[in-house]
């Protein structure tokens, strides 16, 4: 699940709920304003791993459209609208988990830290513009020409530290 700065689908701080209506119209404006089409499929794949807030496969993706379709989607279709909308910042990959998670601020260009839990599964973010402008500033310095950061730290949430709470 993401970590919202607001429990409700009102706009705060530039995040929207997941699974909203807002979310999915903030993310249809912004695939919109780079240039790009907003087909009933890309709107499809973008409702189903925007849906609950939590990581999903491509795998998982297909299926469900498939069952919500009743025909058959191809995963390599829903790889390439994935593809599509990490370059254009609607989606984030979490690279170790191969899944991929609505981008509750659609157009704010940071990057975003996952937390992983070890244990349940538990996968949260925080964003932290400071350090991810440090390290993209060190890998200038080592004349790297950063394209994308992937910040992840597994560790243990809250629940599976102290599961008594």
């Amino acid at each position: 699940m993401i970590v919202q700065t607001s429990s409700s689908s009102q706009r705060r701080h530039g995040h929207w709920a997941p699974g909203s209506r807002e979310l999915n119209a903030a993310a249809r404006q912004h695939l919109l304003s780079q240039g790009e089409q907003w087909t009933e499929l890309r709107a499809n794949v973008f409702e189903v791993v925007a849906q609950d807030g939590e990581p999903i496969s491509a795998y998982e993706a297909a299926d469900r459209l498939s069952r919500l379709s009743g025909r058959r989607i191809a995963v390599n279709s829903v790889y390439r609208i994935l593809d599509l909308f990490v370059a254009n910042n609607l989606v984030k990959r979490i690279e170790s988990r191969n899944a991929y998670m609505a981008n509750t601020h659609p157009g704010c260009l940071h990057d975003c830290i996952f937390l992983i839990c070890e244990s349940c599964g538990h996968i949260g973010h925080l964003d932290d513009d400071q350090l991810a402008q440090e390290m993209r500033r060190r890998a200038e310095l080592a004349n790297f020409a950063p394209r994308q950061a992937v910040l992840e730290l597994v560790g243990l949430c809250q629940n599976c530290r102290n599961p008594q709470n």
